[in-house]
């Protein structure tokens, strides 16, 4: 009962079923689509509590702890300087597609929505992949590996409709990461917390410090043609993207960290 509500509910959000909520360009449409990730997350809480009667324990969900904080924050300080940078490297080698086409329609948005969008994903996708099919389905398998195998290829394509093949390939091997540390950790607030950064740095820190980045340089570069003050000097901070240059360009330019340096 719960595995069909995960996969065949999230699987039918994402279809032509999901159509039906309205265009995916309308703010409503988006909040709609909230609306029923909630409601699968508040299904999957009944299943456990009612149906199978085990305690949300039995998601790993553990008290929050220090322990946890701090291997959340570890967590999303991996996929950050190490995985996702690593990711892009595969994406430019290989030619793939890349987040540009998702990350426009996201950050088309209003930044209340995508506040939300990030809560959501943390909470609903992490108890629902994480905690619940996870679990039972290493239950099943009597295997959490090949639980885990499932789950992260299954995460993977459901977000083929609104991201591509490209990404979809990045997120079979952040899937695998977050999959391993989960099993060895048991600990979904920490999962919970580590999409949430992760998210958080992508959608919203990285999108402001853009939009300041680029007020700061045009408002200089009017000073200079007014006569109000020089052009930007060759130490004066650069834009993490200039103007029309792409979604991906934010990405790319979203965490100045060594580790990009890294993969050539």
């Amino acid at each position: 009962m719960g595995l069909l509500i995960v996969f065949g509910g999230v699987g039918a959000l994402v279809s032509p079923i999901g159509r039906c909520l309205g265009e995916d360009d309308r703010v409503a449409t988006h909040v709609r689509g909230h609306v029923v990730l909630w409601l699968l997350f508040a299904a999957i809480l009944a299943v456990v509590l009612l149906w199978e009667r085990e305690p949300l324990a039995s998601l790993w969900l553990r008290p929050l702890r220090w322990r946890s904080l701090l291997l959340g924050i570890a967590l999303a300080a991996v996929h950050i300087y190490v995985v996702f940078p690593f990711n892009m490297w595969f994406l430019n080698k290989s030619g793939l597609s890349g987040f540009g086409a998702g990350m426009n329609r996201v950050l088309s948005l209003p930044m209340w929505l995508r506040i939300v969008a990030v809560i959501t994903a943390a909470v609903v996708e992490e108890t629902l992949f994480h905690g619940y099919a996870l679990t039972r389905l290493g239950t099943l398998l009597g295997s959490y590996c090949g639980a885990a195998v499932i789950v992260v290829l299954a995460f993977a394509f459901l977000h083929y409709p609104m991201w591509g093949s490209g990404p979809v390939q990045t997120f079979v091997v952040a899937g695998a990461v977050s999959a391993v540390v989960f099993i060895l950790t048991r600990d979904l607030f920490a999962m919970i917390l580590a999409h949430a950064l992760v998210d958080t740095m992508g959608l919203i820190v990285t999108p402001l410090r853009l939009e300041w980045w680029n007020a700061t340089e045009a408002a200089a570069k009017i000073g200079a043609r007014r006569g109000l003050g020089g052009p930007l000097s060759p130490s004066s901070p650069r834009p993490l993207m200039a103007s029309g240059q792409g979604a991906d360009g934010i990405l790319a330019g979203a965490i100045p960290s060594p580790a990009c340096a890294r993969w050539p």
